[in-house]
């Protein structure tokens, strides 16, 4: 954030007196935290459902402190209306602390406290920095800990990125299906560890993509499931310490009615406050998720490969030209960048998987990162999906031709003649073909083994690519 006034104000804390920017709603502890986390290019203005959360956890407690007449009216109002604000998108370049932090996310709950006390005062009729009348402290963080706000506005803003991923994720699903349609009649071979299998579609092959990436649907679900159980009320350690009774359960009941969500409370807070592992096992979702449509990058860049040297079975959409010294190259950019995307997410999953186990004593202080790597992974995938779908899979074209010409060249059909002609026949036509160059059809043929009928009959496209009963009889053994 740049001020454009050369105004500062002046704001203490327990190190001293330090001027800050007029223009900030941050204060002090925020740029304390700006200084001394100078460290990664991920800042929090660039997570705006983090910030959501925030917000969010901060009306929250805000709701249920007033009820225990802990804040004035007006304290609650301001408070509501400023947290309101940045649920709608305001104010986010307040907050430009480093995502990758010491404290335990110390900096990440002042620079919210500041930001929605200093708004409030604004709509209280004060100045910035009259904390007497609405402070971060004792008003915005009242009844509060770093270590019960913060993991739950992470909790929060990753439900919500969840709902993001998995809107994505199911617009790619479609697209793959759409593309499984239209190709339903292309025969192609099929292939086990690159060598010439069966036939199948080339419909086929899009209808797995999208089937298993709808597999991980029902994951990802079931890890983010977690991120609906809050530590809020735990404070410090979970004892509960510097809240009254029955706040924690007006915190849940608040943040239920503001989103809409089930939220709970933990069972034990003492236990939930050190836990990090909800966090570990979205990561660990997303690992599943990533490692799935690397497969299928992998394959596009395979079965697309050429113009004429390759497998050709279908053409990507030429995005860019693929050479500074071949003219005519173009690459395959778009499964090129969105399997780096899942290496990325696999990388973060083991950073997130380390912080977890990293947790001492009633705290993991390791949650920053684990909180970074999480919405990083959320908005690649995105980002990729989003991509791979617009730029690459809505655009794919088959090769029908080419396809067909490769299962009728393939000794791989051998296969679907091994049920009538027996294994050891099959092996000798495989053997011969393989010798000569010569088809499996016409060896077929040659040696008598079936009529040109029943031949056909069998390698036809719809009886090679699902299970079939055939009352077929070889005319002859070799």
């Amino acid at each position: 954030m740049k001020c454009n006034s050369a105004d500062y104000r002046q704001e203490s804390d327990l190190l001293g007196t330090r001027d800050i920017p007029s223009c900030a709603l941050y204060g002090v502890q925020t740029l304390r935290g700006i200084e001394n986390f100078e460290i990664s290019k991920f800042h929090l203005n660039e997570y705006p459902l983090f910030i959501t959360g925030l917000a969010i956890t901060k009306e929250g407690a805000a709701i249920a402190n007033h009820e225990l007449g802990l804040l004035t009216d007006a304290q609650k109002d301001a408070i509501v209306q400023a947290c309101e604000e940045i649920r709608k998108g305001m104010h986010h370049e307040h907050f430009p602390v480093d995502m990758i932090q010491g404290g335990a996310g110390t900096t990440t709950n002042m620079n919210a406290n500041e930001v929605i006390a200093n708004r409030a005062l604004e709509i209280m009729g004060h100045q910035r920095g009259e904390y007497q009348f609405c402070s971060p402290n004792d008003h915005v963080n009242c009844a509060q800990s770093t270590n019960d706000a913060y993991p739950t506005a992470i909790h929060i803003g990753m439900y919500y990125s969840h709902q993001r991923l998995v809107e994505e994720l199911k617009k790619l699903i479609a697209a793959l299906r759409a593309k499984s349609e239209e190709f339903k009649s292309v025969i192609k071979m099929g292939r086990t560890q690159l060598e010439d299998a069966v036939p199948m579609t080339l419909g086929q092959t899009f209808s797995g993509f999208a089937a298993i990436l709808t597999d991980e649907i029902k994951h990802l679900d079931e890890a983010a499931q977690d991120f609906l159980t809050v530590n809020m009320g735990a404070t410090a350690i979970g004892t509960g310490i510097c809240a009254e009774p029955g706040y924690a359960e007006k915190c849940v009941a608040a943040l239920c009615d503001i989103t809409g969500l089930q939220f709970q409370l933990s069972g034990d807070l003492v236990g939930a406050t050190s836990d990090t592992s909800c966090l570990v096992g979205y990561a660990s979702a997303m690992k599943r998720l990533a490692v799935k449509a690397s497969k299928i990058s992998n394959d596009l860049r395979l079965l697309a490969s050429g113009p004429r040297c390759g497998l050709g079975e279908f053409n990507l959409p030429p995005m860019q030209p693929g050479s500074s010294i071949m003219p005519g190259k173009v690459n395959p950019v778009i499964p090129e960048v969105m399997s780096q995307i899942c290496y990325k997410v696999m990388g973060n999953e083991l950073c997130v998987t380390m912080s977890g186990e990293a947790a001492q004593m009633e705290l993991n202080a390791m949650e920053p990162v684990m909180a970074q790597c999480d919405f990083e992974s959320v908005d690649l995938l995105i980002n990729g999906f989003r991509t791979l779908r617009e730029r690459c899979i809505d655009g794919i074209t088959a090769n029908a031709d080419r396809c067909k010409q490769e299962v009728h060249n393939s000794i791989g059909v051998v296969t679907a003649l091994n049920p009538v002609i027996g294994y050891k026949n099959s092996t000798k036509i495989a053997k011969e073909a393989l010798e000569t160059g010569r088809s499996v059809y016409d060896l077929v043929l040659e040696h008598g083994i079936l009529t040109k009928e029943d031949l056909d009959t069998i390698l036809s496209p719809e009886n090679m690519i699902k299970p079939v009963k055939l009352d077929i009889k070889p005319l002859r053994q070799l």
